[in-house]
Formats: structure tokens, C-alpha cells, sequence
């Protein structure tokens, strides 16, 4: 069996790779850029354009199992080109999709859920991995500068993310599934600049922001006006969903949630200038 992935050079993308070798799998690695490609010995490097669907059809040769993003070109526009990628993987003999849900309704996702496939949708809740936003600050002053330092996160390690879609291509059971994933315990900011200490064997400083210094800082750094909005949104008042631990990960691989402990130790060396 072979297994074409999407969106391979991110965050999730090379879990879900590194997971599905793990399972003995053959992995194909989709990119638009084949130099900036790195993976590890075994992995077929593939280059193709979610965007323009015509140059995925030597890529899906063979393929069994699909997974795909909802977001494609360099703004993170929403795809459009779901109806006929879907044509494309059905005519080249996929059996089963999986998509990684991009925060709500996307045309991609809404055409996998209506085509003949076997699928599943992958929704985590804010990934571990967003905590890297802070490795710039906290090697040179030791100190996160965060507003809403009381919000509530039952983040997800991204390796369970991969982990999950991993299982979904390739075992019978999963089709037509959202499998809502999140972590093992319901974190605040405090909790997380703790175990980053911890891990880093450094104390760091929590700087609480207001609202006004937040989006000052966010500007600062280049946000656009819409995701400042909605970090204020969702920072201020986090949807139940975000802050409600579940048994997925579990229920789905066998194996307990990782923790944000076990994420910061394996990402301790961003944090240490």
C-alpha cells in the first residue's frame, strides 16, 4: 500500500510521514518545492500543487491512501480544488482519504465528506507546536509576553495528530469519522512556560499583556489584522471544544495523549539560546 500526503513538510504533514514509515508503510511525500524537501531514507519525494490538480496525476499513481489539507498556495487561501482531486485520486484507485480539518467548513473538506470514499476527518484542537511562537523571546529574555494568561487549552501533541490520520489510512473502521483529538490535561499559559522551564533547566518569566500591548505586539510582528482578531476571540473566550479533554487519541491508537511535558523535553533545545 502507498500513501500520498499532503501538506508533508508541515507541522502534522511530517508526523503523519514518520508515523506511516513506522507502520511499514510506502510513503509518498507531496511538495511544491522538491529543494526544500528533508525526509527521512525511504520516503518517495513527490512534487505536485493542490492547487492545480492536474499536477497530481503522476503522484496518486498507486496510491491507496490520501491525505490532504484543506489550505493551499503561499496565503493559506482555501481550496477549491477539492471536486477534482478527489476525480483524479478515485481514477488512479485510492480507497481512503483523510483530511486535516483547517479550523471550520472549507470547501475541500465539505467535498471529501460527500464523495464515495472511504474518509476521515482529523479536527485537533490548538496544537503543542504553537508554543515555538515563544522560542524567539525566551532565548534572548527568558520571558512570555501573553495576554489571557488564565485561557484554558487541552492542546494536542502533533505527533498524535499524525498518529491518528496514520491508523485512519491504513486499518478498516475509521471511515466516515471526525475524530476530534485533544491532549491529556487542560493546560493555562502558566502551566505551559513551566514546563518549558523544566525542561530547558532555565526559569522563565510570564509577562501578562492587556489588550491593547497584545495587539500592539502582534502588529509588531507582522499579523494580520483578521488573525489579531481572531487570537482576541479565541484567546479571550476559547470555545468548550478547546478546553475539554477527550479519550480519541486513546480510543483510536491504543496508546495514551502525550503530554506537554514530554512535547517541551523533545523541544527543549529551541528554547535554550
Amino acid at each position: 500500500m502507498t500513501n500520498l500526503v499532503a501538506g508533508a513538510t508541515g507541522t502534522v504533514g511530517r508526523r503523519i510521514v514518520a508515523e506511516l514509515l513506522d507502520r511499514g508503510q510506502a510513503v509518498r511525500a507531496l511538495t511544491r518545492d522538491l529543494t526544500k524537501a528533508d525526509f527521512p531514507e525511504g520516503v518517495e519525494v513527490v512534487e505536485g500543487d493542490l492547487t492545480d490538480p492536474e499536477t497530481l496525476v503522476a503522484a496518486l499513481q498507486g496510491v491507496t491512501g490520501l491525505h490532504l489539507i484543506t489550505f493551499g498556495g503561499p496565503y493559506f487561501t482555501p481550496l477549491e480544488t477539492g471536486p477534482r482531486i478527489l476525480e483524479l485520486a478515485g481514477e488512479a484507485g485510492v480507497r481512503r482519504v483523510t483530511v486535516l480539518n483547517g479550523g471550520g467548513d472549507t470547501p475541500l473538506e465539505t467535498a471529501v465528506r460527500e464523495s464515495g470514499f472511504a474518509w476521515t476527518v482529523v479536527m485537533p484542537v490548538e496544537f503543542m507546536a504553537n508554543a515555538l511562537s515563544w522560542a524567539d523571546g525566551i532565548r534572548e529574555t527568558d520571558e512570555v509576553r501573553e495576554p489571557f494568561t488564565d485561557r484554558l487549552s487541552a492542546m494536542v501533541h502533533e505527533g498524535d495528530i499524525g498518529a491518528v490520520a496514520a491508523v485512519a489510512l491504513t486499518e478498516e473502521g475509521h471511515a466516515g469519522q471526525t475524530y476530534l483529538l485533544s491532549g491529556p490535561r487542560v493546560l493555562t499559559v502558566k502551566d505551559k512556560t513551566t514546563a518549558l522551564a523544566r525542561a530547558r533547566g532555565r526559569d522563565i518569566t510570564l509577562v501578562e499583556l492587556g489588550r491593547d500591548e497584545a495587539i500592539a505586539q502582534w502588529r509588531a510582528a507582522g499579523q494580520p489584522e483578521d488573525v489579531i482578531e481572531f487570537l482576541l476571540e479565541v484567546y479571550g473566550n476559547t470555545p468548550e471544544v478547546g478546553r475539554t479533554v477527550n479519550d480519541t487519541v486513546r480510543r483510536v491508537t491504543g496508546r495514551p495523549a502525550r503530554t506537554f511535558d514530554e512535547w517541551a523535553t523533545e523541544h527543549a533545545a529551541a528554547f535554550t539560546a
